[in-house]
C-alpha cells in the first residue's frame, strides 16, 4: 500500500510529512476510524463517519465531515491501491501550533490523514475456516471517556500488550465493580443458554460499529435472544460462548480465557448462527 490521502493531497507514503507541533503527535489530540472495504464494498461507512463526527464534536475539532467527500477519498484510495480487501484509516488531528501547549489551540487547520492497508478476506460462517482466540483479563485501567474513539491509545495499547505478551490475542476488561468493559481493541459478547449479551454503553466503552450491526441484524432476525446490560466477570467464566466484534474481523469466538476453556472448548453452534446473519447483511449498512 504506497498511496495516503494527507490535507487534500494523494501521494507516496514515504513523502508524507506532518509537522513535529502536530498536536495528535505531541498529544494524540485527534479522532480516528478504520472501515473494512472488501472488493470496495464499505462495511458500515455512515455509521463510522457519524461515529467519527461524534467524536471531533466531543474534543471541539471544528471540522464537519461531508460524507460524499470522505467516500471520494475511501474511492480513490482503494483504486490508486489496487483493491481487493483493504482496511481504509480516517484521521483528523487538531493540526499543527506554534507552541506545545496543553490548551486548545484557535485558528489552526486540521490535519486530514488517511490510507489502506491490506486485511484478510471477509469472514465467513464456516467453523472449519475460522480461527478461535483465547484472552485474558485485566481491571480496565484506561481513562474515562472510553466512548470517543481517540487517537491516544495508549491505556488500550497497554492492555493488548498485557495479553498478548501472555500469548492471548485480546485482554477482556472489567471495572472495580467485576463487570465488564469491552476488550483491548474489540467489544465482548457472552452467550448463555442460548441467549446472547453485551455490556450496555456508556463512557467505559466504546460504541463499535460491528457491536451495533450485530444487535441491529440479530433483532431483525429474532431467532436469538439478545439484551444489552450490566456483564459480570463471574459470567464471562461461566460463558458457554464468548465472542468480540471488531469492524475488520466480524465476530471472533473465544475458545479459553485466562487459561480456562470457555464452554465446550471449541467454536459454538450461537456463533455460527450469529456469523451467518452477519455476514449476510453486513453490506446493508
Amino acid at each position: 500500500m504506497s498511496t495516503v490521502y494527507l490535507n487534500g493531497d494523494y501521494l507516496p507514503m514515504s513523502e508524507a510529512r506532518i509537522s513535529p507541533m502536530d498536536r495528535g503527535f505531541l498529544f494524540g489530540d485527534g479522532i480516528y476510524e478504520v472501515v473494512p472495504s472488501y472488493d470496495g464494498r464499505l462495511v458500515g461507512f455512515g455509521l463510522h463517519l457519524a461515529r467519527m463526527q461524534d467524536g471531533l464534536d466531543a474534543i471541539e475539532i471544528p471540522l464537519r465531515l461531508e460524507h460524499e467527500l470522505w467516500r471520494d477519498i475511501a474511492a480513490e484510495l482503494i483504486a490508486r491501491n489496487g483493491g481487493g480487501n483493504l482496511g481504509l484509516y480516517f484521521h483528523v488531528s487538531r493540526g499543527a501550533d506554534t507552541r506545545r501547549h496543553h490548551a486548545y489551540s484557535v485558528g489552526i487547520a486540521p490535519t486530514v490523514f488517511a490510507f489502506a492497508y491490506a486485511i484478510p478476506s471477509a469472514p465467513v460462517p464456516d467453523k472449519q475456516a475460522t480461527t478461535p482466540v483465547t484472552a485474558g483479563t485485566a481491571e480496565d485501567l484506561r481513562w474515562r471517556r472510553c466512548n470517543i474513539k481517540s487517537t491516544s491509545l495508549l491505556g488500550n495499547v497497554m492492555h493488548y500488550q498485557q495479553g498478548y505478551a501472555a500469548g492471548h490475542s485480546e485482554t477482556i476488561l472489567y471495572n472495580h465493580q467485576g463487570e465488564l468493559t469491552e476488550a483491548a481493541a474489540c467489544n465482548v459478547f457472552v452467550v448463555k443458554d442460548g441467549r446472547v449479551a453485551t455490556p450496555a454503553l456508556d463512557q467505559q466503552k466504546l460504541p463499535g460499529i460491528a457491536r451495533y450491526m450485530l444487535l441491529e441484524i440479530l433483532r431483525r432476525d429474532g431467532s436469538i435472544a439478545v439484551e444489552e446490560r450490566a456483564v459480570t466477570l463471574d459470567e464471562l467464566r461461566a460463558a458457554d460462548e464468548v465472542w468480540l466484534t471488531s469492524s475488520s474481523k466480524d465476530i471472533i469466538p473465544v475458545i479459553a480465557v485466562d487459561g480456562c476453556q470457555v464452554g465446550a472448548g471449541d467454536i459454538g453452534d450461537v456463533w455460527l448462527a450469529a456469523q451467518t446473519l452477519y455476514s449476510a447483511h453486513k453490506f446493508e449498512f
